[in-house]
């Protein structure tokens, strides 16, 4: 076991090396430069895309995607992942978190719509699509297409489970004093139920689950807000301060805020990873330029409003550590307390008293984990698909292997499934940044033709041959004239 911990810590080292840090708002300043700000200019055009009630026989709806995307990247990263931000990076963190969201919203509209323009149309009536098909496509280089799918198999499909099983367990083990093991294997077995109905049933049930599970969240948020609202400023103030180095107690870790906020950012909110623009490639729109502003917002729901939500909730209770470059502890608000979920938990028993908070918190984790996990499934699966085509038997082989992979979360160290969870992370958006600047020309071309036709009061539809897209499956058939 020692030399697989040590083997993980030394392959995160080399992916979250500061490359990965800077590329990643590199690639964010760039496209928003370059696009003129879309997620400031279009922000009504983002809310206007989503349509609940639009249903599509031949994939799943904008809504659907949106929900979907936002299960997916609303999960762990929004409360143990902030609160890994701050114990390694400190109160700083959380505003390159923000900073983050900002520019990689023009990332994940990138992404997205490169992803809908070169979607594919399976024999099964199913869309498929994400970097793995763009980059083949587009790029016309196989290997790349095959690294990425593989990477991204290996990152959702083996690596970042654990992380969300690890924390439902905790949580329900000091909720409830549960047994991890048993948590985990009953968890894992509902899960197996759902994967195996594909992407419908996955859109279908996070259709309903995204957004109460959001709503829950940010309400318990609010009022914990309200009930500290004069420690507001002074918490916002510590953030703020932390990120420039100007607070006397975190001025030392500006490099280590800087690391861990876009590092947490990139594993929150997958802006340029990737895996929003699988999920998204599955939506029924007649432009892709529509699913590339839903992801955008779906960015801005992410760590805006959740993360937020956590990062005020660890703050305002002050259930928090921070550890020096030195390996000291700064600050030591809870000692002994593993950094992760069990700060909110523990951050909601404060406030509300008794362990309903911690017991509340159990339940809502339920439908976090849940609809991250099952947005995990299914970009690995896509990749699966890729390579193998519709072949039944690797896909089924493939669905054990994920469900084992979940259930490794109770039995790995977690400081050890986190860094797994880092890595598989990293390797991702290593190879879809690279992708999609390569592409920005096309991606730039998707808006301002998306634009154009609007500007002409049309309603925005992709003719893929003014693109140089050979259509061979039809995926864009039913808008052609």
């Amino acid at each position: 076991m020692d030399g697989f911990v040590n083997a993980m810590n030394k392959l995160n080292d080399i992916v979250w090396s500061m490359p990965l840090v800077f590329l990643c708002l590199a690639a964010g300043i760039w496209f928003s430069v370059r696009m003129k700000f879309p997620q400031i200019r279009l922000f009504k055009d983002m809310v206007k895309q989503l349509s609940p009630g639009s249903k599509s026989d031949t994939g799943i709806s904008p809504f659907q995607a949106f929900a979907t995307t936002v299960g997916s990247r609303v999960g762990m990263g929004n409360i143990a992942g902030v609160a890994t931000a701050i114990f390694f990076g400190g109160p700083g963190a959380v505003f390159w978190m923000w900073v983050l969201a900002f520019i990689g919203a023009a990332s994940a509209f990138v992404e997205s719509a490169l992803a809908q323009a070169y979607k594919i149309k399976t024999p099964d009536g199913e869309y498929l699509g994400g970097p793995q098909f763009f980059i083949d496509r587009a790029l016309k280089c196989k290997p790349f297409a095959v690294v990425f799918a593989l990477a991204t198999i290996l990152g959702p499909g083996i690596l970042m489970p654990g992380v969300h099983i690890n924390s439902i367990a905790s949580t329900f083990n000091m909720a409830f004093g549960a047994k991890e093991i048993i948590v985990g294997a009953i968890f894992c077995a509902v899960l197996a139920l759902v994967v195996c109905g594909g992407v419908k049933r996955i859109g279908t049930i996070a259709e309903y689950m995204a957004p109460v599970m959001c709503v829950i969240y940010v309400l318990i948020a609010i009022v914990i807000i309200v009930m500290k609202i004069g420690q507001v400023p002074h918490a916002l103030g510590l953030i703020i301060s932390s990120a420039f180095g100007f607070n006397a107690v975190f001025g030392g870790i500006i490099g280590s805020a800087l690391a861990w906020g876009v590092k947490r950012g990139v594993y929150s909110n997958e802006a340029g990873q990737g895996s929003g623009a699988i999920v998204s490639a599955a939506a029924d729109c007649s432009h892709p330029a529509k699913q590339g502003l839903v992801q955008a917002l779906s960015v801005y729901i992410d760590t805006l409003v959740v993360c937020t939500s956590s990062a005020l909730i660890i703050l305002l209770t002050n259930t928090f550590n921070t550890q020096g470059a030195d390996g000291a502890m700064l600050v030591e608000n809870v000692p002994g307390l593993q950094y992760g979920i069990l700060w909110v938990q523990q951050a909601l028993n404060n406030a509300f008293g008794g362990t309903f908070g911690g017991k509340a918190l159990a339940i809502i984790i339920i439908m976090f984990v849940f609809t991250s996990l099952m947005g995990y499934y299914y970009e690995a699966e896509s990749n699966i698909r890729y390579m193998f085509g519709e072949k039944k038997s690797p896909l089924w082989i493939f669905r054990v292997v994920f469900i084992l992979s979940c259930f490794t979360g109770v039995l790995v160290n977690g400081d050890v499934v986190w860094t797994m969870g880092d890595s598989g992370a990293g390797l991702m958006a290593w190879f879809n940044i690279i992708a999609i600047l390569l592409l920005s020309g096309k991606a730039i071309a998707l808006l301002k033709d998306y634009e154009d036709q609007r500007n002409l009061g049309k309603d925005p539809v992709f003719d893929p041959k003014k693109f140089g897209i050979d259509d061979v499956t039809g995926a864009w058939s039913k808008y052609q004239k």
